[in-house]
């Protein structure tokens, strides 16, 4: 969630190489934060633990995330973005090989808490990294290539977990995942990619709060962000044991999200002409309309998976216009900033998976999907505000 992107809509000659190892890096940070959700019960037998309560691990991801973001994502502006995205990607392929080794299921926690504080660093530097390379006039195709990260997670990383779990058990999951941070890891230092860090002190983790415009462009990623986890933390589940398919179907639905997340890429030329302050209400206005459908078609497995090629679509445009925004508000300050949006990206994935559990337990997923399409309208306000 990288070939398949490059050909036809987005004359790759024009796209710096180093985009498509940004884009590596993202699939890995996208598999571990993606995979848990649809082996969670095989994680929950295996661990003697209720589904909600393995969830847990997800939380704490991104609340790690979160935090790390907050607090650390500004040292990036300070160090450089190259430099502080290899340290992380160290730590976490560290942390990723402790959660293929945990004994139980508070071990997983704080594993997934530690692999949260190198996503925290590493997603704002890999933004960075990808608005500062870009040509003029291909931000939005440079920035589309590297979001297409996100589609290799889900459609090579979610789906093949899926299969793995059946086959080797959900710890050769975590252990995949975490060969593959130290693969990326190696390809970070042999890039010799060199930094230009600012002379100036790290400034406060809030002093992007006071770039005109971002504020509303956070809490529209709050709302847009909360609604995505809050529907996905649970879908699997939806799938498993509220239609009766097995978890392999998991799989299906990932690749359905994955084709159409990919897809759009073909299509992020349109933001270029049209400007992304344009495209912004209407992308998350369109991914409401795809869970208010998605309310409807609960009870059908068909209906579902092409709502899921929609909802990957959608989520595409709405992704790639808000990370766009927010990475030309403030050149000076884009790692503080982009870290912002990672802090509240990975804060609602944590008040998504843990605030969306009850009304799932209590109301089903129909539910989900219609607070979903509220939170994201709110979104669509939000991106419209001037």
């Amino acid at each position: 969630m990288t070939k398949i992107v490059q050909s036809t809509a987005l004359n790759a000659s024009s796209i710096p190489a180093a985009a498509y190892l940004l884009t590596g890096c993202i699939s890995v940070i996208g598999s571990n934060s993606l995979v848990l959700a649809p082996i969670a019960p095989k994680v929950a037998r295996s661990l003697d633990a209720a589904l909600p309560m393995v969830m847990w691990a997800s939380a704490a991801f991104g609340l790690g995330t979160a935090l790390s973001a907050l607090f650390l994502a500004r040292y990036i502006d300070r160090m450089g973005a190259w430099c502080m995205l290899r340290l992380a990607f160290a730590a976490l392929a560290a942390a990723l090989a402790g959660s293929a080794v945990a004994p139980g299921l508070a071990i997983l926690v704080v594993m997934q808490f530690a692999a949260g504080l190198c996503a925290g660093i590493a997603l704002p530097a890999i933004y960075s990294n990808a608005a500062a390379i870009a040509p003029q006039g291909r931000e939005s195709a440079t920035i589309g290539v590297v979001l297409t990260g996100w589609t290799l997670s889900i459609v090579a990383g979610v789906s093949l977990s899926t299969v793995v779990a059946d086959h080797l058990g959900w710890r050769a999951v975590y252990g995949g995942v975490a060969m593959l941070a130290a693969t990326a890891l190696a390809a970070l230092w042999r890039g010799g990619y060199r930094d230009r860090p600012t002379a100036h002190a790290a400034p406060s983790p809030l002093v992007g709060l006071s770039v005109p415009g971002v504020v509303p462009l956070l809490l529209a990623c709050g709302a847009f962000m909360s609604a995505f986890y809050g529907v996905y933390g649970y879908l699997g589940d939806h799938l498993v044991n509220g239609l009766g398919h097995p978890v392999r179907a998991n799989g299906l639905a990932a690749i359905a999200y994955g084709a159409g997340f990919g897809g759009a890429a073909f299509l992020d030329h349109i933001v270029d002409r049209l400007g992304a302050r344009r495209v912004m209400p209407f992308a998350f206005t369109a991914v409401a309309g795809v869970y208010v459908a998605m309310m409807f078609s609960a009870g059908s497995f068909a209906l579902l998976l092409a709502l899921l090629f929609a909802w990957g679509l959608t989520n595409h445009f709405g992704l790639n216009v808000l990370i766009m925004r927010l990475g030309s508000s403030d050149p000076e300050k884009r790692g503080t900033i982009m870290g912002l949006n990672s802090a509240v990206t990975y804060l609602a994935v944590f008040v998504g998976t843990l605030g969306f559990g009850p009304l799932y337990s209590t109301s089903g997923f129909s539910a989900l999907t219609g607070l979903a399409a509220a939170l994201t309208l709110a979104a669509a306000l939000a991106a419209a505000w001037r």
